[in-house]
């Protein structure tokens, strides 16, 4: 729900979509018909709602919740850029590294999913149900992603991304399920100095659906 307002972060339920994909995901799965298929998710409701209807045992992973962004969360980029704008900046410039007031960095995250990539490594078939910062760590170590590429890896939602082994790597395919998503995705935006404007700063902000407050 948050992402329908351009908002980071939070512990929302899922979208009348998130729902929607809910559903296509566990049909998926049974199509798939996938051998000892274990799935993995976050603590996060989004993650569990989403998972909960996949036939297959679940088990359930703090260190698979979002990254925490501190004074940031539950914000939109058009608040951080108004009210922390030299955060904002130092973040553009070194996405990996910055870490979030009261919250973590990139580099932090990749430490938190050490334990999750050691035992995705022993097992054979697991779906992981997270969020899209985790992803891109977990996709960055399997397809050997640098530190700099890592932050801007592309995970759109409603989206499986299904990893295969083979030799020196692992192959991906992207499965699109067909249920409409809000793109969240913020590539880094050409000037990252801390005199920038707001709209230099917010050039690659995505686009979300406006907040109207009535009072009675």
């Amino acid at each position: 729900m948050l992402n329908l307002k351009g908002r980071i972060g939070g512990d929302s339920d899922l979208s009348p979509n998130g729902k929607a994909y809910a559903k296509a995901l566990a049909e998926f799965v049974d199509k798939e018909d996938i051998p000892g298929l274990k799935v993995w998710s976050s603590e996060m409701k989004r993650t569990v709602q989403t998972a909960n209807p996949v036939n297959a045992p679940k088990e359930k992973w703090k260190a698979l919740n979002e990254i925490n962004a501190g004074i940031c969360e539950e914000m939109t980029y058009e608040e951080i850029a108004e009210r922390y704008p030299v955060d904002f900046a130092l973040r553009d410039q070194d996405k990996y590294h910055y870490r979030y007031p009261k919250g973590e960095s990139y580099q932090d995250l990749v430490a938190r999913l050490e334990p999750v990539i050691m035992e995705l490594e022993r097992q054979t078939n697991v779906m992981v149900v997270c969020h899209q910062a985790v992803a891109r760590c977990l996709l960055a170590y399997f397809l050997d992603k640098n530190a700099e590429e890592l932050p801007y890896l592309r995970v759109p939602l409603h989206t499986v991304m299904k990893l295969t082994p083979v030799a020196y790597g692992c192959l991906m395919e992207e499965i699109s399920l067909n249920v409409e998503a809000v793109d969240t995705h913020r590539d880094k935006p050409k000037v990252v100095s801390v005199k920038r404007s707001a709209s230099d700063a917010l050039e690659t902000a995505p686009p979300h659906d406006e907040e109207v407050i009535t009072c009675s």
